[in-house]
């Protein structure tokens, strides 16, 4: 596949131009592992194009993406899901649509939200993975809609941040027939259209979606898409992104994104087909050993309490094996995968696991688990825009959640900007390791 951005910066650099235009490093590095980055590294010199107002080469790999996850319109993003996320609700205000939302949202959606002046009616999904991951149906989703006095829409995170995911075509069926645009958080997913057929949440029905190409493809950290399959989204997707995102995005991202859409193209159906192979015979082998969380096959997530120890305890063993993990807490550890790792990498992490599993105790069952669903006093906006302090969790009962200050990862709230703080949530607190939260005063 044509990768015209990459293919601009690599002939604009081996010119050896003299730069009288930012950035001010000129094209040179520091003496530093980064040297080979500066020369690469522009801003929107004639012929580069321009990120939202694309006419160019952006524009052509743009279209290059969306014909290879068969969209009516891809976006780039150099500000990662969370741009896409602001874009996609932006767009959902300008249809002045209520926002229905699974709760185990990502704090960027929080904050889009807030930044928006939105309400949310949120949809609480059947917990099986604390608060990272959990089940909503369709019949949820359906009755959501009919509860709804306004025009609304959906949004969901799937896969969530154990690997599970959402009935998507399920819950776009019923979105449709209530002509509700579905948007989806698939930040971990940016790899479910190599599979056959896809598994992407735009196949499988979204009006919107957002992927982080770094998180599982082989992209800089930064990179995303915001896909569509509606035009008239398409048509108004850069305008709305321009509301947040920056004026110099970053070539070197953009570049990433180009360089991805050709190893989409070229290589990742056959790497994702040897990596799940290879992941799937990892986990029988281990099955004697350790318990796996089910979900999409890139996310290896280890319930680690039903297998015999701790998941903190396992990421840290790991990490005394030179292996470092996405994601630990009590009760599970996650490991993500990408379509570049390698059977050596595999082969590595699965003796590991087996020379740890000598030291596993007694399996334990995981704390029950249910989101207390809290009063909501004031808006979000008014919450998290306004005056706070920052408190112990114990002296939180009763106090109003002003900005929500997760740890990413993962980065999923407890309480939300607005609500009253009640025991139950300072008890989820506690067991999430969160010592202090943000009040309003």
């Amino acid at each position: 596949m044509h990768t015209p951005i990459y293919e601009f910066l690599t002939r604009y650099a081996a010119q050896d131009p003299l730069r009288m235009h930012m950035p001010g490093h000129k094209g040179r590095g520091l003496g530093s592992a980064l040297d080979a980055a500066f020369p690469l590294d522009i801003t929107e010199i004639p012929g580069a194009d321009s990120l939202f107002d694309a006419a160019g080469i952006i524009a052509e790999s743009e279209a290059n993406a969306a014909a290879w996850y068969h969209t009516a319109g891809t976006v780039y993003s150099t500000a990662g899901s969370t741009l896409c996320i602001q874009t996609m609700l932006a767009l959902m205000q300008q249809e002045h649509r209520r926002v229905l939302a699974v709760r185990n949202v990502h704090r960027a959606f929080l904050t889009a939200s807030v930044l928006l002046g939105l309400e949310v009616e949120w949809i609480y999904p059947t917990y099986t993975g604390g608060i990272l991951s959990g089940t909503v149906t369709p019949a949820q989703i359906a009755a959501a809609l009919d509860a709804s006095p306004t025009p609304a829409c959906v949004y969901v995170t799937s896969p969530d941040y154990l690997g599970h995911c959402a009935d998507i075509a399920g819950i776009a069926a019923v979105c449709h027939a209530h002509q509700a645009p579905l948007l989806v958080d698939n930040a971990h997913g940016a790899h479910l259209g190599l599979f056959s057929p896809s598994r992407h949440p735009i196949a499988l029905g979204a009006d919107l979606c957002c992927d982080s190409a770094h998180k599982m493809l082989p992209a800089l950290t930064g990179c995303a898409y915001l896909h569509t399959s509606q035009p008239r989204y398409a048509a108004r997707a850069k305008a709305a992104m321009s509301l947040f995102g920056s004026t110099s995005p970053s070539y070197l991202l953009l570049a990433s994104l180009d360089l991805c859409n050709a190893y989409l193209a070229e290589h990742g159906a056959a790497d994702l087909a040897r990596v799940t192979a290879a992941l799937t015979m990892l986990r029988q082998a281990l099955s004697d050993c350790w318990r796996f969380y089910p979900g999409e096959p890139l996310h290896l997530t280890i319930c680690a309490a039903e297998s015999g120890m701790e998941g903190t305890e396992l990421a840290q063993r790991l990490e005394g094996e030179g292996i470092f993990c996405e994601y630990a807490d009590r009760d599970f550890t996650v490991l993500l995968c990408g379509c570049p790792t390698t059977l050596q990498e595999l082969q590595r992490l699965q003796d590991a696991l087996r020379r740890i599993a000598a030291l596993r105790g007694q399996p334990r069952q995981p704390e029950p688990f249910s989101l207390p669903v809290p009063e909501q006093v004031c808006s979000m906006r008014r919450a998290a825009l306004g005056d706070y302090e920052t408190v112990p969790v114990e002296a939180a009962e009763d106090r109003i959640c002003a900005g929500v200050h997760v740890p990413c990862p993962p980065a999923i709230p407890i309480a939300v900007s607005g609500e009253r703080i009640s025991g139950a949530c300072i008890n989820i607190f506690r067991r999430y390791g969160i010592p202090t939260v943000d009040v309003v005063k």
